[in-house]
């Protein structure tokens, strides 16, 4: 790799930010963290950070907004670059997406559950309508896949395989008797898949 891949590969100062801002609201709760340690664990100063950002909330609202507009911009690209093949690939497609971003964003759903009410209204509208944007890029595959499956019954089922997926913060480190990144990775891809699978009706029904 050239050294000026690694350069543009490198995150910014204020990627560093808010990948540190995450892990540690996600660990010791948005009020157990003050702006002295989030800088501290960049290397800079707690006042450099205000260089960056307004305060804690607006790292917070830029962390859960942000996922939510890269998982709903994440999908869409998906969707569109598997339109050609079938419905069962833009769904695989979106699964793998899903599931990356479940187990490299594992603070961030942390964060949400947990932080989602400390947003101001605006943000917080915001989120709830990207996350309803994604949901129904998701259902209106299902429902390609399975024409006869009821709107309700598709979005429920997403919904569950987001619960489903969305439990990785649970699972705890890779090590120390549990399965690595791959097998986490094999794991989840079978019961999402097998969750949808469930949806097509018994053969002679």
């Amino acid at each position: 790799m050239s050294t000026n891949a690694a350069r543009v590969a490198a995150p910014t100062r204020r990627e560093q930010i808010l990948r540190e801002a995450a892990r540690l609201f996600a660990e010791r709760g948005f009020h157990g963290v003050g702006v002295d340690e989030i800088g501290a664990a960049v290397g800079i100063s707690g006042p450099g950070l205000y260089r960056h950002f307004a305060g804690k909330d607006a790292m917070l609202a830029e962390l859960l907004v942000g996922i939510s507009e890269r998982l709903l911009d994440g999908g869409r690209q998906r969707a569109a670059a598997e339109s050609a093949d079938s419905p069962e690939a833009v769904l695989g497609s979106l699964i793998d997406g899903h599931i990356d971003f479940a187990l490299d964003d594992r603070p961030l759903i942390t964060l949400h559950d947990r932080e989602l009410d400390r947003l101001r209204e605006s943000d917080r509208k915001r989120v709830r309508q990207l996350q309803r944007q994604y949901v129904e890029l998701w259902v209106t595959v299902v429902r390609e896949l399975n024409p006869g499956v009821p709107e309700a019954e598709a979005r429920s089922a997403v919904h569950a395989v987001f619960g489903l997926l969305n439990s990785t913060p649970h699972l705890g480190s890779y090590g120390n008797g549990l399965p690595g990144r791959a097998a986490t990775e094999a794991l989840l891809r079978r019961l999402a898949h097998g969750a949808f699978g469930a949806l097509a009706p018994p053969v002679g029904a």
